[in-house]
């Protein structure tokens, strides 16, 4: 006679997918502890660390984008993005419509740019971000890549039943110092890449 055990129905684990509600409530409740999480396609993952290199990245984006943007918009740093009923991913940069003060009270749905600082989260930007992102309809997303130092600019988004989430970019360009690059939304107003780079110790 097999034993229990081997006779037994084997039921796939399913992961618990959370809705965005769901995750800002609990957010409030402080059961995170402030961890640095992002909610993507209704899973908690956790942010990339942030070391001294990752963190200059940041500050040379946001700098460079503030000095270029006309009234009217606001750029964020690592702060929530709505995008849809199941994630609630924190870029390391976006550049939304509007005033801070129009969002007291929500978290803005959509970004004329997002931009994600990469290194051990290059390959998860590239794929799973990058197909939210173009699912979104965020129309200009780019990754500073400290890897290989370079700036990948993703635009045109279309749909691809083969990723993440059903969609991808169908065009990157890699750029590298001394290119210069403009965001879609202001394509007068042009920023070196090699102003975003921070330096790499000798």
């Amino acid at each position: 006679m097999a034993p229990p055990a081997a006779s037994a129905r084997q039921i796939p684990l399913t992961p618990r997918r959370w809705t965005r509600v769901e995750y800002e409530r609990l957010v409030e409740l402080g059961l995170f502890h402030g961890e640095p999480l992002e909610l993507i396609g209704g899973q908690l993952v956790v942010a990339e660390p942030q070391y001294a290199y990752h963190a200059s990245g940041i500050s040379r984006l946001e700098y460079a984008m503030r000095a270029i943007l006309p009234p009217g918009w606001t750029v964020r740093t690592q702060m929530p993005l709505a995008l849809d009923d199941e994630s609630e991913p924190e870029p390391d940069l976006a550049v939304v419509p509007g005033a801070p003060g129009d969002y007291d009270t929500a978290h803005p749905s959509r970004a004329v740019l997002v931009v994600e600082v990469a290194e051990s989260s290059l390959p998860f930007d590239r794929e799973r971000k990058a197909s939210l992102y173009a699912r979104a309809g965020v129309a200009d997303y780019w990754i500073l890549n400290l890897v290989d130092r370079v700036l990948e600019v993703h635009r045109d988004p279309v749909v691809d039943a083969a990723l993440a989430f059903g969609w991808r970019y169908g065009s990157i360009t890699t750029l590298t110092p001394p290119a210069a690059v403009a965001p879609l939304a202001f394509p007068a107003r042009s920023i070196p890449v090699a102003d975003l780079l921070p330096r790499r110790l000798a």
